[in-house]
């Protein structure tokens, strides 16, 4: 029998919340209902003082879990796809000052998939250097399929472990993983497999966890709180801890006309009693 989750063993995705409140209103509340980590995002650091907010984060007992997100890779030129990597790396130094275990990257995509493909893992190769020398884990995220026209040309578990194996090849402990997002890859009926894969290969970085809607008014920003969708959460999580994940479980839900008009500490509490019921 899978053992009952608390808010120790979950992480806050800051989008969770909707960017609704400054950076270290959002810090506080996650901590004061005693989740263990956070995922904050790009947009919430412009114009901080990341020394402060890491300080901040550590005083509040937090883990930082992951640094979203990536700059999007492919570019239909090469001054344009350079800028990206440049812009990349700015923000893996970042991650680095935040203290993150993970820089979360939803690479984007092209017309030309074929292409697209190329350039993330060109560019994917160029940022794992870069990491390493920062000592920063890079987690591929596969969004859901129909995704692949307008933010990524990585759809499947599969294709992530294969760049994976492509840029780093086999070693044993990789600098280079997935991003195991219930709402993008719950669907797949090789889920199991690829999991077991990933987690053979020590690259299951994270593991996030909302739901699907049915019916859904947004594919992007209507995601569901746990429990109120179609997604075995439960099956999920078993197939991840099965394959030796032990990190938090993130909870990262897009919910623009429900979740995020509510008040954050409403919000959390849900959170905190549905980890024990549907995850």
């Amino acid at each position: 029998m899978m053992r009952i989750l608390d808010p120790q063993d979950c992480a806050i995705n800051t989008a969770t919340l909707g960017f609704q409140a400054p950076i270290g209103d959002v810090i506080e509340a996650i901590a004061r209902f005693g989740f263990a980590g956070i995922a904050p995002w790009r947009r919430e650091m412009e114009g901080q003082n990341l020394k402060a907010v890491a300080k901040h984060i550590r005083d509040s007992g937090l883990r930082v879990t992951g640094y979203c997100r990536s700059t999007y890779i492919p570019a239909n030129g090469r001054a344009e796809f350079e800028g990206n990597i440049a812009d990349n790396k700015r923000a893996l130094n970042e991650a680095t000052e935040l203290g993150a275990e993970s820089f979360v990257m939803v690479v984007g995509t092209l017309r030309d998939l074929t292409s697209a493909r190329t350039q993330v893992r060109d560019g994917v190769a160029m940022l794992l250097e870069h990491a390493k020398s920062l000592n920063v884990k890079l987690a591929l995220e596969p969004l859901h399929p129909v995704y692949a026209a307008d933010r990524s040309c990585i759809t499947l578990a599969e294709e992530a472990l294969d760049i994976c194996d492509a840029v780093e090849g086999e070693v044993s402990e990789p600098q280079l993983g997935i991003f195991v997002d219930a709402y993008h890859l719950w669907w797949s009926v090789n889920l199991s497999r690829d999991i077991l894969r990933a987690g053979k290969a020590k690259r299951i970085f994270g593991f996030h966890v909302s739901d699907w809607l049915n019916p859904t008014t947004d594919i992007l920003n209507d995601r569901g709180m746990m429990g109120d969708g179609v997604i075995d959460l439960k099956s999920i999580r078993s197939m991840v801890e099965a394959a030796g994940y032990q990190g938090l479980i993130e909870t990262e839900i897009f919910s623009i006309n429900n979740w995020w008009k509510k008040p954050m500490d409403e919000t959390l509490k849900v959170i905190a009693e549905r980890i024990k019921t549907s995850v």
